[in-house]
């Protein structure tokens, strides 16, 4: 799975301004791939992944809009039961922190994206398979090191 390039950007609490922003970004035919907004306090906090970082840039710059840019890993997953919750499993039997995380909406062939903002993006790379390797291999599962720490109280 490839990292991508995240834009973060703070936007005003007001009625418009992400359609806007979003307008802006379909006019330029820059297609979204996920995104997430967020409330705080008088703000919000919106995260994407597109299909071209680099104009998405150009475009929240034309719009006086600061932006922010992260490395993610973007890991697709099949749009079914149990797909998000294997893939936080093997990081969490690896240790490896999940800062935050969302998905995409529908995709092609009934995939998904999932975006993980992780602690270690190299070992979360090993962890969920090679980014080098074109064959597409399902992952098996991992047993968790301590299950009473990840099951519900």
């Amino acid at each position: 799975m490839p990292t991508q390039k995240q834009i973060t950007v703070s936007l005003e609490n007001k009625p418009g301004r992400l359609a806007q922003l979003l307008s802006e970004l379909a006019r330029q035919k820059i297609n979204v791939v996920a995104l997430a907004v967020m409330d705080r306090n008088e703000r919000g906090v919106l995260r994407l992944v597109t299909e071209d970082a680099a104009a998405t840039g150009k475009v929240l710059q034309s719009l006086n809009v600061p932006l922010n840019e992260s490395d993610v890993l973007a890991v697709e997953l099949r749009n079914q039961p149990g797909a998000l919750a294997h893939v936080c499993e093997t990081l969490a039997a690896e240790h490896i922190s999940i800062e935050y995380a969302y998905c995409s909406s529908g995709g092609r062939n009934g995939k998904v994206y999932g975006i993980f903002k992780v602690s270690s993006t190299e070992k979360a790379m090993r962890a969920l398979g090679s980014p080098n390797n074109t064959a597409r291999r399902r992952l098996e599962p991992r047993p968790l090191r301590n299950r009473q720490t990840y099951q519900a109280r």
